[in-house]
């Protein structure tokens, strides 16, 4: 059986003013103590493909966490592609991107900012 209680205007200001406060508490924020949060995704874009394995335009898309590691999704061979993870973005690039510069690749994050590697 369920008992009903009785509560005055006072009560209720009182229990809502718990209520938010958990529900503060529960909100996500970034303790000290743990690592950095946050991502950027990005794409990467070859205007040519030297070797003729990926192929040309969006070959992959990709995240870069806040703590710098980088996870790359090759959008080639389909239907899955493949995926790669690397200590940082500029690992990434060292394997992937400078090596060909012939193929005037070209990195577009999620705001809009870009890295563009014409070669020269």
């Amino acid at each position: 059986m369920l008992k009903e209680k009785k509560m005055s205007n006072a009560d209720e200001y009182s229990d809502l003013a718990e209520i938010i406060t958990e529900t503060d508490d529960l909100k996500p924020k970034p303790p000290s103590k743990l690592a950095p949060r946050g991502i950027r995704t990005f794409t990467v874009c070859r205007q040519h493909d030297e070797t003729g394995v990926s192929g040309e335009g969006v070959v992959i898309e990709g995240v870069l966490l806040a703590s710098g590691h980088c996870i790359i999704h090759w959008l080639y061979p389909p239907p899955r592609g493949g995926i790669a993870i690397f200590d940082s973005l500029r690992d990434f690039e060292t394997v992937h991107i400078k090596p060909h510069p012939s193929n005037k690749t070209i990195i577009t994050f999620d705001d809009g900012e870009q890295t563009i590697y014409d070669g020269g």
